[in-house]
């Protein structure tokens, strides 16, 4: 009588099966990498050029101190890669600003890189309703998409000019009616134009606006616009504002 084969035992060194949706630190990197140098091929030779710069000032300076190449060289090298990672990090992230701009939804996925103390809805709070009826028409719709921080409610429209601006204005006596008279309420439109913020300027533009709000009271706005948010508003069909494009915070943090 044949006895069942005996389940081969699983070594205790041997590697777990990669998550597909859980890319190790590497595959960020090389995902950021790419799309970074598509947006902008001079990345390379800026990151060469800080760490060059780098290297020659540390190696330099330090010389001067300890009386030897070799010590001196490994900490140039180690302040020069620094310097490239962090050159790196800056550009990467204009370049994702860059790939955002004029995206439909891109405020979405700019939203993600306010500090701490910001409330944000990642879907519009209002869209135009019936203009845009496909995915290649959603440029041509307008939406206003909500924060709530310590300078108060920031209501920010994107699309046609004259569009947002009735989107924006209609929202903000919407929520003005909720929050209170008090609650200051800012209006901002991102695109190109003399009354515009540009997407890549938007968290800086948001953060510098004055404080009015207390972290409670910061917290007690946001319940009271959620209520107000239960209902949905017309988004076009077919869209879908968290599928668009957004930046890896952790990867350009270098995390």
């Amino acid at each position: 009588m044949s006895s069942a084969p005996e389940p081969a035992k699983k070594s205790r060194f041997s590697r777990k099966p990669k998550d597909p949706n859980n890319p190790g630190r590497l595959s960020q990197f090389a995902t950021l990498w790419k799309a970074s140098i598509k947006q902008n091929p001079l990345i390379p030779l800026w990151m060469a050029a800080a760490f060059i710069v780098v290297f020659l000032v540390i190696t330099f300076l330090l010389h001067l101190i300890f009386d030897s190449y070799i010590y001196t060289g490994i900490i140039g090298i180690i302040f020069g890669l620094l310097a490239a990672l962090i050159v790196f990090g800056r550009l990467a992230e204009r370049a994702a600003y860059g790939a955002l701009d004029g995206q439909a939804g891109g405020t979405s996925a700019v939203l993600q890189g306010l500090r701490r103390g910001w409330y944000y809805e990642q879907e519009p709070v209002a869209a135009e309703a019936g203009r845009a009826r496909k995915m290649s028409e959603l440029s041509n719709a307008a939406m206003v998409f909500r924060a709530v921080g310590k300078p108060g409610v920031v209501l920010i429209g994107e699309g046609p000019s004259g569009a947002a601006r009735k989107l924006l204005e209609s929202e903000r006596k919407r929520v003005s009616r909720v929050a209170g008279a008090e609650v200051p309420v800012h209006l901002l439109r991102v695109g190109a134009g003399d009354d515009t913020v540009k997407v890549g300027e938007l968290t800086k533009a948001m953060n510098k606006l004055d404080k009015k709000l207390t972290d409670a009271e910061v917290q007690a706005v946001n319940k009271r616009l959620r209520a107000l948010g239960a209902t949905k508003p017309p988004i076009p069909k077919g869209m879908d504002p968290r599928n668009a494009p957004r930046m890896d915070r952790k990867a350009l943090r270098g995390r």
